[in-house]
């Protein structure tokens, strides 16, 4: 018999996963089992963040990340900041 998903608390991260070229990179805002590697496997992508831009770009889908909070993902100090700064504008 197979354990449900719910019995098991997971390590679970919102972060950012860098994509783009050489020195032009624009990032997605993941969901990701802690384990995962930076640009790998994720669960859900909740927003995307570009520095390239003036000034930067950061779309951010609220409900999304306050469900994930709700159920326990931790942001990292960088998402963090996007979170306040995408509630900013």
């Amino acid at each position: 018999m197979q354990p449900r998903q719910e019995e098991f608390a997971l390590a679970v991260k919102i972060r950012l996963a860098r994509h783009g070229a050489k020195k032009a990179p624009y990032y997605r805002i993941v969901v990701a089992d802690a384990h995962a590697r930076r640009d790998g496997r994720f669960i859900e992508q909740v927003g995307t963040y570009n520095p390239n831009t003036d000034p930067s770009t950061i779309k951010i889908d609220q409900e999304k990340v306050a469900q994930w909070i709700a159920q326990g993902a931790q942001p990292t100090d960088v998402v963090k900041k996007l979170i306040d700064a995408a509630k900013e504008a």
